[in-house]
């Protein structure tokens, strides 16, 4: 059977590539948005009571993912990218349908000339991503203290994060003119250890897009050097 669903709105965000973005939603507070509304969907009495929620549930498609094709088994980072497992299992992007669903922090609409937008942070959503429904977080059934986490691991090696003095200068200039918290970001971003795990033991460079700036830094064991913040040419 097919069905067809339109997307009822268009995600706005800091990251601009897959690089980066955190493995699970609300890892990164300070990585912030906005989700556009899209018509018939950008009528303000559709979110009515909508502030008595905290949280809500993000329904999306890993658009990026969708040239790739689905896979039916994964190899999850949780377990250092050397186990396959079923892809139902996991919640890898690249899976039937290319759904995927973030529980993130909503901070309100807002109306501009061009549109209505939900604010969001905690964020661990790719610029252009297609939505398709917005639900309130219920913490008390979505929350369920019985549930196992299965080969999931929360503690993860600590990692250093320094930025040079040049970098440190970029990111304050950044927030003076924007208002955006980027050393912050990086910061929270980094210590969640972005790389893939088959290079973790490699000294190396790596780079990431936020918002408009390139973020390059240099990883050497679990210390990461921020050393060069850019806006992109």
């Amino acid at each position: 059977m097919k069905y067809s669903i339109e997307a009822i709105g268009i995600v706005h965000s800091c990251y601009r590539e897959k690089f980066g973005i955190p493995r699970q939603p609300g890892l990164v507070k300070s990585a912030k948005g906005a989700i556009e509304l899209l018509p018939p969907c950008n009528r303000e009495e559709m979110f009515n009571e909508l502030d008595q929620f905290s949280h809500i549930w993000v329904q999306f498609q890993f658009h990026e993912a969708v040239a790739d094709g689905w896979r039916p088994t994964v190899r999850p980072p949780w377990l250092g990218g050397q186990k396959r497992v079923g892809v139902f299992a996991s919640r890898s992007p690249h899976r039937p349908n290319f759904l995927g669903m973030s529980v993130v922090r909503h901070h309100g609409l807002r109306r501009e000339k061009k549109g209505l937008f939900l604010d969001i942070s905690g964020m661990d959503l790719l610029q252009g991503t297609p939505v398709f429904d917005i639900k309130p977080y219920a913490p008390y059934s979505d929350m369920l203290k019985e549930a196992s986490n299965g080969f999931v691991k929360f503690a993860a090696e600590p990692v250093d994060v320094q930025f040079t003095p040049e970098a440190n200068e970029k990111c304050l200039q950044y927030e003076e003119k924007t208002g955006r918290s980027l050393q912050t970001l990086i910061e929270e971003i980094l210590v969640q250890d972005p790389r893939p795990a088959s290079q973790r033991l490699k000294k190396r460079e790596y780079g990431m897009l936020l918002w408009e700036m390139n973020v390059r830094w240099m990883a050497d064991g679990q210390l990461f050097t921020v050393f060069s913040v850019k806006k992109r040419s």
